[in-house]
């Protein structure tokens, strides 16, 4: 790539950038949020066409208007979120989409499929339906499905972002196997020990511009942080020894039900106590959103409790938050804040500003019939400054906004509450380096103030660094509950599957 710009209105998302990948290589992405990443791949993998610059293949100039244009010169992008039919197979999954005769040859296709399962060390059973497999099954169908399809150069977004520890090592093993057969890899990752472990050669983009590519050999961590962000950061996850306090949750039996009447929280049992952060680990789809909403008053629950202790005002609090709404929690006095998952669906309102978002928990507190938006006004200027919220203005709606910065707002305005309880669902998900320490820092706050943190996270070392204890969810039930000082990914992991032993339900 030589060259590349592309600009949305008056934002230069991509300026100039040159990058070159080899063959027979893994390079990994590395940028802050909003530094042009996933923009310079879609305009490689042809969804989104470049305002300036030259693309060569094999040394050869190149237009790629669509993704069909980028398959036939055998460029595949494998999206953090998948792109597949789940009431279909892996097979047909595979070749939706292509052209050939109105009946597929299944054995053919499935000789097809194994043959490149075998070469690389997939494990995919071809006529399995996508709605029955895990999440990194699914991924192995796109991997396969864009090989298929021919591709030599293939970008993947986040691709260790919800697999468990040996999933990734499967994955990197796939992934060199790939590199020693002469293709071209590219891997866009917030997680610097992976870039460490499975890339060649690294390279870095800032605010729009390529700062470099270097050979990860020849580097370290700190040296690829201050590329990004361009000044000295500290990469050290602090724990501070905080005494444990009282018990400010306690969830015994939590039995949750889908409306189709699959459960997804089979009676878990568990306490939160101040000063300490629980973290919450388990594989995507564990029960890990349900049991959050729960304790919101989000989700309906059809057996156990959910016993909060608390004050008002000095005065003893104590409530089973079941059958309870979120506003009816609110009026109560139970000091809970909740980060949750889906930030623009559920944490914020997208066509609404900061101001405005500021004062979703607390307008209806006010006296007469308007909302006084100065404190919210001075509350939103404060996070904007304190958490370093990329922003043309406090009036500007909140879905113009990078990913990151829309979670910078839901975290502050959250912590902004001084909760007692705080539950925060993949709060640093989509966040780059810098972006994820501030939040690490915040919760750390929290913790120090007294506050029982939930910390539901999909980075095993985080987990273990951030955390106090780690409570392990498989399949709705908890595996289990470890000293995340003693504990290591590889028993964590197991847990994830419902294979290893817990330390018990402490």
């Amino acid at each position: 790539m030589k060259n590349l710009t592309k600009r949305f209105g008056e934002v230069i998302a991509n300026d100039k950038v040159c990058l070159t990948v080899r063959r027979g290589e893994i390079l990994s992405l590395l940028g802050e949020n909003g530094s042009g990443k996933t923009t310079l791949m879609n305009m490689l993998s042809g969804i989104y066409f470049p305002d300036e610059g030259e693309i060569f293949i094999n040394g050869q100039p190149v237009v790629i208007r669509s993704p069909k244009d980028a398959f036939d010169l055998g460029i595949g992008m494998i999206h953090q979120h998948f792109k597949l039919v789940d009431v279909f197979s892996a097979a047909e999954n595979i070749v939706l989409g292509l052209d050939g005769k109105a009946v597929i040859d299944r054995r053919a296709l499935s000789e097809a499929i194994t043959g490149i399962s075998r070469k690389y060390g997939f494990e995919i059973e071809p006529e399995r339906k996508v709605y029955d497999m895990s999440v990194s099954e699914k991924q192995t169908v796109e991997i396969i499905k864009v090989l298929y399809r021919g591709a030599d150069i293939l970008i993947l977004d986040e691709p260790t972002a919800v697999l468990t520890p040996q999933e990734s090592e499967k994955l990197f093993a796939v992934l060199r196997n790939m590199r020693d057969d002469g293709k071209a890899i590219v891997i866009i990752t917030h997680k610097l020990n992976e870039v460490m472990e499975i890339s060649d050669r690294v390279a870095v983009l800032r605010k729009g511009s390529c700062i470099g590519t270097v050979d990860t050999a020849c580097t370290t961590p700190r040296e690829l942080t201050e590329m990004m962000v361009g000044r000295s950061v500290t990469l050290d996850i602090d724990r501070p020894s905080v005494p444990r306090g009282e018990e400010r949750l306690k969830v015994v039996d939590l039995t949750c039900l889908s409306e189709e009447g699959v459960t997804l929280l089979d009676k878990v049992s568990f306490s939160a106590y101040g000063g300490e952060i629980l973290g919450i680990a388990g594989v995507a789809g564990s029960g890990q959103k349900e049991l959050c909403e729960a304790i919101a008053g989000l989700c309906p629950v059809q057996g156990g409790a959910i016993l909060y202790a608390g004050e008002v005002g000095g005065v003893p609090l104590h409530e089973n938050l079941v059958g309870k709404s979120p506003m009816e929690i609110i009026r109560k006095g139970v000091a809970l804040a909740f980060v949750p998952e889906d930030r623009l669906g559920m944490g914020l309102v997208a066509g609404m500003d900061i101001v405005d978002n500021m004062m979703l928990k607390s307008y209806r507190t006010g006296k007469g019939p308007f909302a006084d938006r100065a404190p919210a006004r001075v509350l939103a200027a404060d996070v904007v400054e304190r958490l370093s919220v990329v922003t043309p203005g406090l009036s500007a709606p909140v879905r113009r906004l990078s990913g990151g910065n829309v979670q910078k707002v839901l975290v502050g305005r959250e912590i902004a509450s001084s909760p007692s309880v705080l539950i925060t669902a993949y709060p640093v998900r989509g966040l780059d380096i810098n972006s994820s320490y501030t939040i690490y820092h915040l919760l750390n706050e929290q913790k120090e103030k007294g506050a029982a943190v939930l910390f539901v996270g999909e980075d095993l070392d985080v987990l273990l660094e951030l955390c106090d204890r780690i409570l392990v969810l498989c399949a709705g039930r908890v595996s289990g509950i470890v000293d995340a000082r003693w504990a290591t990914k590889e028993q964590i992991g197991l847990m994830m599957t419902h294979s290893g032993k817990g330390g018990g339900k402490k």
